[in-house]
Formats: structure tokens, sequence, C-alpha cells
């Protein structure tokens, strides 16, 4: 009986200890998820300008065939993968790997169709373990990222569309909806065939260009899909720590119930020795009487 209480002593003590990492892991989430957050934001004006300039470009220059702006058949498919490097985030990753190995399943006949740019740890093995195509990755990406840091992978992803590696190519990451939901989602990125045709309300800027809407276009296009390769980045990373902070708020809880089951037995088991010893002494005693 002393050594089961021992040990169920040992049991909240741990748990104890577990709970107060679990705290601190969702407090250190929630601080990051703020900045995260705030980056985001702050990208946004730059990728809403650029598309506006876009758009006017390809407004103005009916004539202009980009390869970019242009919808073609498709014959190869790639996708840009953006997962997190670390665990214990419930099913951030989990979830998009399966929403991502389910649509290639239902595409694709072959290995040979498509191909995967792998930004994230835990989506780069996921994906090599399986034996997926996998042209190009990147791991090891700073908790506040910057467009430094995917602008290889997202530049050669391009450029393999432009040259025709690709005939279409996918943006695959968690949108960021609240801090307790992350949303798994596939956007095509290129070609950029919405662009070309978008309709925005309000007074249009005139713009006069220098030396060719042709050659600003050959400079911009390929920026403006980068950038939306770091916008999603930037999601993902804020989808991270949300889904990150839920995670150690669930397991927090989850540890509070367990301290307390584990007290009651340890309170159970505390009055079962009592009781015996207060039966040893009774029976004790009266066989002396």
């Amino acid at each position: 009986m002393a050594e089961n209480m021992r040990d169920i002593k040992r049991r909240i003590s741990s748990t104890q200890n577990m709970k107060q990492i679990t705290k601190a892991m969702k407090l250190v989430a929630a601080a990051k998820l703020r900045r995260a957050q705030e980056q985001a934001q702050a990208s946004r004006p730059y990728t809403d300008k650029m598309r506006e300039v876009i758009a006017s470009v390809a407004a103005g220059a009916k004539g202009i065939q980009h390869p970019m702006l242009v919808s073609r058949p498709v014959k190869k498919t790639g996708y840009l993968v953006i997962s997190s490097d670390r665990g214990l985030a419930g099913g951030f990753n989990a979830n998009l790997l399966r929403s991502l190995t389910k649509t290639i399943k239902e595409r694709h006949q072959s290995s040979e169709e498509y191909g995967i740019f792998a930004v994230g740890r835990k989506g780069r093995d996921f994906l090599k373990r399986r034996d997926y195509p996998i042209i190009a990755e990147v791991t090891g990406i700073s908790d506040s990222p910057q467009y430094a840091d995917i602008k290889s992978i997202a530049k050669q992803a391009v450029q393999m569309f432009a040259e025709g590696a690709f005939d279409e190519l996918y943006l695959v990451y968690n949108e960021f909806i609240n801090p307790v939901t992350q949303r798994p989602v596939q956007n095509c990125l290129l070609p950029l065939a919405e662009v070309e045709t978008e309709d925005d309300a309000g007074i249009q800027a005139l713009y006069e260009y220098e030396p060719s809407p042709e050659e600003v276009l050959e400079a911009i296009l390929p920026r403006y899909a980068e950038t939306l390769v770091y916008s999603a980045l930037l999601e993902s990373k804020a989808s991270e720590f949300g889904a990150r902070m839920t995670a150690m708020s669930s397991a927090s809880d989850n540890a509070t119930e367990m301290i307390a089951k584990y007290t009651l037995e340890y309170n159970r088991a505390r009055q079962a020795a009592i009781t015996q010893e207060l039966a040893e002494i009774v029976g004790g005693a009266n066989a002396l009487s």
C-alpha cells in the first residue's frame, strides 16, 4: 500500500511538472502568434499594390502574352508545400499533409505528373519517407521569417513554371482563420490568369511604363509570385503558433484533470491505509484483553 502511494505521488509530481511546461509553451506560442499576425498584416499593402500595378499593365497592353499569365494544357503540376519544422502543434501538419496526399492520389496517376517543393522539416520528412518526388527543400526557418528565407525555393519554382517544366503551380499551406481555427488550403499560384482580368472598384491609377509594358511585366510578375509565397509562409507561421497555443492549452487542461484523478486515488489509498492500521490496532488490543 505504501509503495502504491509513493507511485501515485510520483505521477502527481511528474504531471504537475508537465503542466508547468505546457503552460509556458502556451504563453510563448501566444506571444509569437501576436508577432506573426502583425508581420502578416504588414506585408499585405505591398502585395496589394503589386497586384494593382500588374492588373493595370495587363489591362493596358492586351496583346501581351506573358507565360505566367496564360493558362495551358496541364501535363505536369508543381506543389509548394509549407509545413512546420517542429511538432507539438496538434493536427497542424497532419491535416495539411493528409489534404495534399489525397489531392495527389485524385489528380495524378504517377510521380512523373507532379513535383513538390517542401518548406518545413515535418513536411519534408513525411514526403521523403513515402518517396514523393521532392525537387527542392528549405528547413530551419525562424519564427519571424524573412523574404530571404524562401527566396531561393520560390524563385526556382516560379522559374520552372515560366520555362515550361510545370503547367500549373499550387501553394499548399494552412490558412489562418483565428487562433483556434486553421484551414489547409491549396491555392493556384501560377498561372496568374485572374490578375489580368481583375476589375478593382474605384478610380484606377494611370501609369507610364519605361521602357515598355512587356519588360515591366517580365520583371514584376516573378517578384509578385514570390511575394505570394512569402505571404503564404507568414500565414502558415501564424497558423502554426495558433495551433501550438491550442494544443498546449488542451495539454494543460488534460494535466489538470489527471492531477485531480491521481489526487483522488492517493486520498483513497491513504484512507484505506489508515483504516487498515486502525483495524490492526483494535485487533491487537482485543487480543491482549
